[in-house]
């Protein structure tokens, strides 16, 4: 049997129930594009950068049982889909990179795209493989997803040299994508116990949890209601466990968390960490007081003790590895009636989270619309399975205070690799995916600024979302950084952008929402406009001058980090300016 590279790369693809593949077509690859056209099952998308649609494909990875796939020309391709990648790789998302490659039976030096392109994302990528010989295509781009979805997940790159692509070659089959079960790779019965009788004993044990527990969230509610313990989570894993539990506290749980997770947290002495890497957004900038009875259950061993240290360390896929802990909690608490059906912890996070949706209600915002009495409508106006991603930014950090999330993976953010410019394609990727779902983006003008282009790829896939525009003029997470230590800002005050102009450029329906006695209004519009196969640009008059406790507590972490001299240098300087 003889076939090209280009048709058994789409066959590969078939066989691994991708749907949607991102990219440029160059001539590098334009005969996996032409595979790609007769497909049943797969639909190629031309975007506009390939980093945003590395961003798409991540979105597809995260919202959905698919993975994400980038189709890209070598090189250039490959360093403008970078960030992406790199995104996806720190997030711990699954990816596969197809990329054409130059010739390789060629006599000439200096191909057009000539590059080591392995080198260059080893560092941002789980493996890369070089296709040497068309009957390994198949079995490599298999290996490919394998190892993106296996373990800690990521990224994978396959470079497929463009001869291989245009001549036939002899092939021994075509295998048929069998999946790899997901194991414990060892015995863990001994931490199982040990992390068991801790918790039992424990007078206030908690959760904190991440990305990695997203798919075990029927057995984390388990567990918290077995024992009766506040969960908090990290900003990845903000929809891991639902905002509608009693026992959510937020994002967080040190002087940068909201007040329900900063007290709920206080007296912790057990804590049962499940899929985070205590990485530096999630803790604060390292500002939690992690307890000396730390539990920490990862997929990645490497994670283990890395920023503090665990009296039990349980490797393992977090489904797995729960269900053996609840049985073995289960066993240890036969009074189901004792001290864990205490309800005091439950209405005290209630009264935390009110008063602290009090305190931004209270605010006066002035002409400028108020972010909770935002968040408010906006959650009350949209279904419980809608899709709510944010861009990095200040708006990133009010979304996480004054937005709750109900359901797994339907909240999600660039969060360790930190790209700006995120949420408009990840949003296209989201309801592509998902094309009966409400799918909405928060993003900072700053960050639509940076992927602006890709609402033309929006308009013209009838991308039915809303791109809401949080407007303030500013880089404001950076400016609000910059005021306390040197009062003044440097190069956060944006230009003055006509957003109307460019939304209606590229074929999108524009809302202008001025001030609080237009949010419901204008949500409805926006919202009813969606639902006609439009993507809407809501742009929102945003009050930023109320810091989250997000802000205000890693500023006073990080200061309190700070070597002394460097301590008095930066405080004299800041006093110094304001006189």
């Amino acid at each position: 049997m003889k076939k090209t590279a280009a048709w058994l790369v789409r066959y590969a693809l078939e066989q691994l129930g991708v749907t949607h593949t991102f990219g440029i077509p160059g001539v590098h690859n334009t005969e996996i594009y032409d595979e790609l056209d007769n497909s049943e099952s797969i639909e190629p998308v031309l975007v506009t950068h390939e980093g945003y649609g590395a961003f798409m494909a991540d979105a597809i990875s995260r919202s959905s049982d698919g993975i994400g796939t980038l189709v890209i020309v070598p090189a250039a391709g490959a360093t403008h889909a970078a960030s992406g990648i790199g995104e996806a790789f720190l997030d711990g998302i699954p990816m596969l990179i197809i990329s054409g490659g130059v010739r390789t039976d060629s006599d000439f030096s200096y191909q057009l795209h000539e590059l080591d392109q392995h080198k260059m994302l080893e560092p941002i990528t789980k493996a890369s493989f070089k296709i040497t010989s068309h009957d390994e295509v198949v079995s490599t781009i298999f290996n490919a997803y394998n190892i993106a979805t296996s373990g800690e997940p990521g990224p994978v790159f396959v470079e497929v040299p463009i001869n291989f692509q245009l001549d036939k070659g002899e092939i021994s089959g075509l295998p048929v994508y069998q999946k790899v079960p997901v194991q414990l790779k060892r015995d863990i019965s001994e931490q199982i116990q040990q992390a068991a009788q801790l918790l039992v004993k424990a007078k206030n044990p908690g959760l904190f949890i991440g990305w990695g527990a997203v798919a075990a969230n029927a057995l984390v509610t388990e567990i918290v209601e077995l024992i009766n313990a506040p969960v908090s989570t990290t900003l990845q894993g903000l929809s891991a466990f639902s905002a509608k539990h009693p026992l959510h506290t937020g994002m967080g749980f040190g002087i940068a968390a909201v007040p329900a997770a900063t007290n709920a947290f206080k007296k912790c002495d057990c804590l049962l960490a499940i899929g985070t890497r205590f990485a530096e957004i999630g803790t604060g900038s390292f500002g939690v007081n992690v307890p000396e009875n730390l539990i920490h259950i990862d997929i990645n061993p490497q994670v283990f003790n890395a920023n503090y240290a665990a009296k039990v360390a349980i490797e393992g896929d977090a489904s797995l590895v729960l269900q053996e802990l609840l049985s073995a909690l289960k066993k240890l608490i036969q009074d189901q009636t004792s001290r864990f059906e205490n309800t005091d912890l439950a209405a005290q996070i209630k009264q935390d989270k009110q008063a602290y949706i009090d305190e931004w209600l209270g605010h006066d915002s002035k002409d400028r619309v108020n972010p909770a009495l935002f968040f408010q409508h906006l959650r009350s106006a949209i279904d419980d399975d809608a899709f709510v991603l944010a861009d990095d930014g200040n708006h990133t950090f009010l979304t996480a205070e004054l937005m709750p999330c109900y359901q797994p993976k339907h909240f999600f953010s660039p969060t360790d690799f930190n790209c700006m410019g995120y949420a408009i394609p990840a949003v296209i990727g989201t309801k592509l995916v998902n094309p009966d779902k409400q799918v909405l983006g928060i993003i900072g003008d700053g960050a639509f600024l940076m992927s602006q282009t890709e609402l033309f790829t929006a308009s013209d896939k009838k991308i039915g979302a809303v791109f809401i525009i949080f407007n303030d003029g500013e880089l404001a997470q950076i400016s609000q950084a910059q005021q306390t230590p040197y009062n003044k800002k440097t190069c956060t005050t944006l230009p003055n952008t006509r957003f109307k102009a460019l939304s209606e450029a590229s074929g999108c329906y524009y809302i202008r929402l001025e001030n609080n006695n237009e949010i419901t209004d204008k949500i409805a519009q926006a919202l009813a406009q969606s639902a006609q196969n439009t993507p809407v640009v809501l742009d929102v008059n945003i009050d930023y001058s109320k810091r989250t406790r997000f802000t205000q507590g890693i500023i006073k972490t990080n200061l309190n980090r700070m070597a002394l001299p460097t301590k008095v240098r930066m405080i004299s300087r800041a006093l110094w300016r304001r006189i």
